[in-house]
């Protein structure tokens, strides 16, 4: 089969590359459609030890299974793989089992290839009629879903719903989403890029501003950077709350003064568990949260030039879907 391969830093190539093979209870899925996600380009630029080349990257996929008692059936992946047998997991916190694994982080590969094996329960069916590119935003999706609604569970009774979002990357650009699907109707992203900012308001509706100004309840930091934890505990109102999903540095940037003396809440959020990823799913299918067609698309064997475009900003677009069908594959 075709794969995208990390072979190093800021490398990728297109070749041939052993067949997947499910294992006991896996399906084939023949991928469809499979999203760049941030995590992918940290791990380009050599900043994630978690995902040594050479390596298979991606893990937004959406494709059909191949073979077996499912044979044809449209599908969502949900690339967290967990035991099912410790606490969290029986807790229904499968996102914190100290056994978790997600495909395109070491020993799995990724989802940049023809084909990839998950267990059935990793699986979502996909309705006749829902576009693979749209199916494949289910993961990123349920990150922000996640988060929002941690955010949104934490945020005391008395404080009005209104939030800003720090990022309008695909995640920050879900977290809004996921905020309207739930109520929450004022609703800001801050986002530096002049042209990404201009996508977001034409393409997909959102209010988007350069930087956040006042008090707000709720602030979701979907970038990561130390600049952004500075802004949001700034930007976080008296009593609010920080939801903290982005990935992009480990440390600086809060004032924990600040955090302190004004009872700011401060919430890591990683992935997603099993039920929010069914109900990101369910929201995408019914359509709760908007029409989803602002993915750029390339074929498969375009992808190093797309990491190369994301690199140097030439992207508007909050996230590039890849074929690895496609006619230039």
């Amino acid at each position: 089969m075709k794969a995208l391969v990390y072979d190093g830093v800021e490398t990728l190539g297109y070749r041939e590359v052993p067949d997947a093979v499910p294992a006991a209870g896996e399906h084939l899925i023949r991928v469809v459609a499979v999203g760049i996600c941030g995590s992918d380009m940290h791990a380009y630029l050599g900043h994630d030890a978690r995902r040594p080349a050479p390596l298979i990257l991606g893990h937004e996929a959406a494709g059909v299974v191949t073979g077996g008692p499912l044979d044809g059936r449209r599908v969502t992946v949900n690339p967290l793989v967990t035991c099912m047998e410790c606490a969290a997991c029986k807790a229904g916190r499968e996102n914190l089992c100290p056994e978790r694994q997600i495909i395109s982080m070491a020993p799995r590969q990724g989802a940049f290839a023809q084909y990839i094996a998950m267990p059935e329960r990793n699986l979502v069916a996909v309705p006749e009629g829902v576009p693979m590119a749209k199916a494949a935003l289910a993961e990123p999706l349920a990150v922000s879903w996640h988060s929002v609604r941690l955010g949104l569970e934490a945020l005391h009774a008395g404080m009005e719903r209104r939030a800003l979002v720090i990022g309008g990357g695909a995640i920050g650009l879900g977290c809004a989403l996921a905020l309207r699907a739930m109520g929450v109707q004022e609703v800001e992203i801050a986002e530096p890029n002049a042209a990404r900012r201009a996508f977001l308001v034409a393409r997909c509706g959102q209010l988007a501003v350069e930087a956040g100004n006042g008090a707000y309840p709720l602030v979701v930091d979907a970038v990561g950077y130390a600049a952004t934890r500075s802004a949001a505990s700034a930007l976080a109102a008296p009593g609010g709350v920080i939801v903290h999903v982005g990935l992009g540095e480990d440390t600086g940037g809060l004032d924990v003064r600040r955090m302190t003396l004004q009872e700011i809440t401060f919430i890591g959020t990683y992935t997603y568990t099993a039920q929010d990823f069914r109900s990101t799913s369910e929201a995408i299918f019914d359509g709760r949260l908007g029409p989803l067609d602002w993915a750029e698309e390339r074929p498969l064997a375009q992808g190093s030039a797309a990491f190369q475009d994301l690199r140097a900003g030439r992207v508007a677009a909050p996230k590039i879907v890849l074929d690895p069908w496609g006619d230039s594959a």
